[in-house]
């Protein structure tokens, strides 16, 4: 379990970002399009991306399976 969660939102893109570590890492595509992973270099998950985000209804939740290795 991480210690700590960084999260980003920009308004202005309508972009969120959750990261569980500072580790390096890269973008990796999901089953949803509007979801990206981060995972590190031993294909753990990071972190991850929601771009569009004020598109999703308010009553359901996103829901979206992140890979772990």
């Amino acid at each position: 379990m991480a210690n700590k969660v960084r999260v980003w939102f920009d308004a202005e893109a309508d972009y969120l970002e959750v990261r569980f570590s500072d580790a390096a890492g890269y973008e990796k595509e999901t089953q949803h399009d509007a979801v990206m992973e981060r995972v590190d270099a031993q294909g753990r998950v990071i972190g991850f991306s929601v771009l569009g985000v004020s598109r999703f209804r308010k009553d359901r939740p996103l829901e979206a399976d992140l890979a772990s290795a």
